[in-house]
């Protein structure tokens, strides 16, 4: 009877397998179908679906007086511009296609070269256009055709020269029987009735006399009938026609810095700067982590005088104006805990080195925060160091210290 029962049994999985082997089979049948049917649909749409075009910019047009070059305007093609001889190039040279369909930079143009452009004045003198040539108007104590050369007498109260300019014919009018001339203005009456002629008034030395307001932040260019304001190199002149704003060699890429060295902006020009970590002493050493910041090196356990060194230095650089009205606020110095640490719960500040450290002081802002306030006021061309550290206690023991090297670039000039 077993036996009987044990054939019954492997009849009964013999009939499941076959049954099984029927299901798989169907079922790759119908998945070779549906995978057939799917091919086909994505045949026929893709036929239909128009090919989508590949992202591109705008046309972009040759600049009067001027030449393109490249034709392509697709993503991450660049265009170029140049300008016909005599002519510069103002706006970008240039031009790439961005993922967004819009060109990177400004729409170039040519403008004629002039004269002036090439600024050709020294030292603060106004340039003047002519036909085909250009004239410098100097300002005080400086002559020659380009302000180049410096005058050994001022000049004088009423303008005196050769330029024709500078002395009219008046304007006469016969009334009742007597004549009366007058001049324009900025101009006045020098001779007698007869024979009189009209002659420039030189504004700068007549307010400069009567201590009138100042016209010009900087220097007063006495030219016929009126004045004009000019500033010194390094600076350019604002729509106000009297103050002067200093230039940006450094953003207009101006300037001559070689590569490892930083360009920091100061009144009237540029510094270039290279940062450098204070060689190893003992066990303390430093490297270097950014351009203006050295980290220390991990102290030996038992090095005090190692830990006692500054953690970390950084090095900060500041214009300033000549003659600055003090106390003025220059730099902060701020502490910050690192995440999951507990920060300092004081702070000490002071002024740890630097050459005229009298004119300074350091005080403490908020419990966090320390600034360097100048006291006594500074006047330039002059370049001042000055040392700022931040010590950091946890439950009146010292954490660490961390120093600022701060150097202060001050100008000629009050602005």
């Amino acid at each position: 009877q077993s036996c009987l029962g044990r054939q019954q049994l492997l009849a009964a999985i013999r009939q499941m397998q076959q049954l099984l082997k029927g299901q798989e089979t169907r079922f790759s049948e119908g998945l070779r179908a549906v995978r057939s049917r799917l091919s086909t649909i994505h045949a026929s749409l893709a036929k239909a679906a128009p090919e989508l075009p590949a992202p591109s910019c705008p046309a972009l047009q040759a600049p009067a007086d001027g030449r393109k070059f490249g034709s392509k305007y697709l993503v991450d093609h660049e265009v170029h511009f140049a300008c016909d001889p005599g002519f510069q190039l103002l706006g970008s040279s240039t031009r790439m296609c961005q993922a967004n369909g819009s060109w990177t930079g400004q729409e170039p143009r040519c403008a004629e070269i002039s004269e002036c452009s090439s600024s050709p004045c020294q030292n603060g003198g106004t340039c003047l256009e002519g036909l085909s040539h250009f004239k410098c108007l100097c300002p005080p104590q400086w002559t020659g055709t380009a302000c180049q050369y410096q005058a050994q007498t001022a000049p004088p109260a009423w303008s005196v020269t050769d330029d024709p300019a500078f002395s009219r014919q008046p304007r006469c009018a016969q009334i009742a029987q007597t004549q009366q001339c007058s001049c324009d203005p900025g101009f006045h009456m020098s001779g007698t009735a007869s024979n009189g002629i009209c002659q420039d008034l030189n504004e700068c030395e007549v307010y400069q006399q009567e201590g009138g307001p100042r016209l010009c932040a900087h220097a007063c260019v006495n030219i016929p009938g009126s004045f004009r304001c000019s500033c010194p190199a390094g600076y350019v002149l604002l729509g106000d026609g009297k103050s002067c704003e200093d230039i940006d060699e450094c953003s207009l890429s101006q300037d001559n810095c070689t590569s490892g060295s930083t360009c920091i902006n100061t009144g009237g020009g540029f510094q270039c700067v290279t940062p450098q970590c204070p060689p190893a002493a003992g066990n303390v050493s430093y490297v270097k982590t950014s351009p203006f910041q050295c980290e220390r090196n991990p102290c030996p356990m038992e090095s005090r005088s190692c830990h006692q060194a500054p953690k970390t230095i950084s090095f900060h650089y500041l214009p300033l104006p000549s003659k600055l009205r003090t106390p003025a606020p220059l730099f902060r110095m701020a502490t910050a805990a690192a995440p999951g640490r507990p920060g300092p719960d004081s702070l000490r500040f002071g002024i740890a080195g630097g050459n005229h450290r009298g004119h300074f002081v350091v005080q403490r802002s908020d419990r966090h925060t320390g600034e360097l306030i100048l006291v006594q006021s500074l006047r330039g061309p002059r370049t001042i160091h000055v040392d700022v550290d931040m010590a950091e206690y946890l439950d009146r023991a010292f954490q660490a210290k961390h120093l600022s090297k701060i150097t202060v670039f001050v100008s000629p000039y009050e602005f």
